[in-house]
């Protein structure tokens, strides 16, 4: 059985992005990008909002990839690898392949979904993760912090939801950034 994974790079205080809406400040270190396509690996599908969507669809065929760093470039091998389920109202229609587009995000379709799976589902991107959040379908949650306060922007986590959390892991980078990895806790 899969299970829904929201992963996330934020800063020190809690943003995916700053005020003006940059997030360069935000591209990982080798090391830090060699452990992400690790969690990456078993994700069978991302579920994205339509800004994620348009910010990530650039690893389909991203210009001089086989110049990049390997890393990238087994990012990107990744990513392809996998389906990809857009929400969005507005967004007229997906632009890469194993790609479709819902309208809207239905937790109790997207529980049922991960369930059927045998690969893990990834949640990608603050707005969306917020439904999935408040509906308490998150089974993990990967925060990479970064050692940078950006004094506002968008929240990586939303107003109105509580998810009670174990730590299971917690990794440190040479960079200052830190992993911690957390299971939502359902009592049985």
């Amino acid at each position: 059985m899969g299970r829904l994974v929201y992963a996330v790079i934020a800063s020190l205080d809690g943003f995916v992005n700053d005020e003006s809406g940059g997030f360069e400040w935000a591209a990982p270190a080798e090391d830090v990008h060699r452990f992400v396509n690790e969690l990456e690996r078993p994700v069978g599908t991302y579920l994205y909002g339509r800004r994620i969507y348009e910010v990530m669809a650039v690893w389909q065929d991203m210009p001089g990839i086989e110049h990049e760093p390997d890393v990238m470039q087994e990012f990107a091998a990744i990513w392809r690898a996998a389906d990809k389920v857009v929400y969005s109202s507005t967004l007229a229609e997906v632009t890469t392949p194993r790609t479709r587009l819902e309208r809207t995000f239905d937790p109790l379709a997207v529980r049922a979904m991960v369930g059927g799976l045998d690969t893990d589902v990834s949640l990608a991107g603050p707005t969306l993760a917020a439904h999935a959040l408040r509906a308490g379908i998150v089974d993990d949650v990967h925060v990479f912090l970064l050692p940078i306060v950006v004094g506002g922007g968008t929240p990586c986590w939303p107003s109105g939801a509580r998810l009670d959390l174990e730590l299971v892991d917690e990794h440190r980078f040479d960079d200052g950034t830190v992993h911690l990895h957390h299971r939502a806790h359902r009592p049985s």
